[in-house]
């Protein structure tokens, strides 16, 4: 399936987006596409094709958030956790991976035609080596654009992100680049993944579950949270 889904709105779609457009849209948004495996056991599906399912649906809210100017979309696609499932699972998941990155490479005249820069953040050196050589040469393609970015998170977790800038910071006091009092939130911030964009205005999670799951702890400290109890055709953009 085409991550980028060119849909014709409905009247009332297209009517609804321009009502919202009216007030403040969201610059950027963060999102936790929670429910992949329980939508996969209640409808007897294998677990593999809830995540597909779970691409789908990020494909089409997407196309909303473009739709509605929203310039920035952070995803929690894969957590460092996400390693201690099944081999089964795990592998499915890198197939995923590969097979989308795949199809993104294919459409890379689209990328370019919606300006769209493709960032994969997180400890991409957990990654196969053949998925690390997929990521690269998307965001290579991309890097350049500049109407819109999609974060999209792997093999992350936020406090091993967190422990990571800290480190950057130590090695920076330790060379003589900075001194001790240069320390602060700001300089540690910069040393996350990441520091080329604004924090989020909104942070999404479907699926119903409360929590944060390591995802952008420290970005997400003022954001506006949304917990959309189901994973309906509508939810997200809803919620945005």
């Amino acid at each position: 399936m085409s991550w980028f889904r060119e849909e014709k709105l409905s009247f009332v779609q297209s009517f609804c987006c321009k009502v919202l457009k009216t007030g403040d849209i969201p610059r950027h948004i963060a999102l936790i596409m929670d429910g992949n495996r329980r939508f996969a056991a209640k409808n007897s599906m294998k677990t593999i094709e809830g995540h597909t399912m779970g691409f789908n649906k990020l494909a089409q809210t997407l196309q909303w958030c473009l739709e509605l100017g929203i310039t920035e979309v952070s995803v929690y696609a894969f957590s460092l956790d996400n390693f201690n499932r099944t081999k089964e699972e795990v592998e499915g998941l890198m197939q995923l991976l590969r097979d989308k990155c795949e199809r993104l490479l294919q459409e890379r005249d689209k990328i370019m035609e919606n300006g769209v820069c493709v960032r994969f953040l997180g400890d991409l050196t957990r990654l196969p080596a053949d998925v690390q050589s997929f990521l690269a040469r998307i965001m290579l393609l991309s890097h350049s654009n500049q109407r819109a970015f999609l974060n999209i998170y792997v093999a992350y977790k936020n406090r091993e992100e967190i422990v990571s800038a800290s480190n950057e910071v130590l090695e920076g006091v330790r060379l003589g680049l900075i001194e001790p009092s240069d320390v602060s939130d700001h300089v540690l911030s910069k040393c996350l993944y990441s520091s080329q964009s604004p924090d989020p205005d909104m942070l999404i999670r479907t699926s119903g579950e409360l929590r944060l799951s390591d995802f952008m702890l420290w970005q997400c400290s003022y954001s506006v949270m949304a917990f959309v109890k189901e994973i309906g055709r509508a939810s997200c953009r809803e919620r945005v």
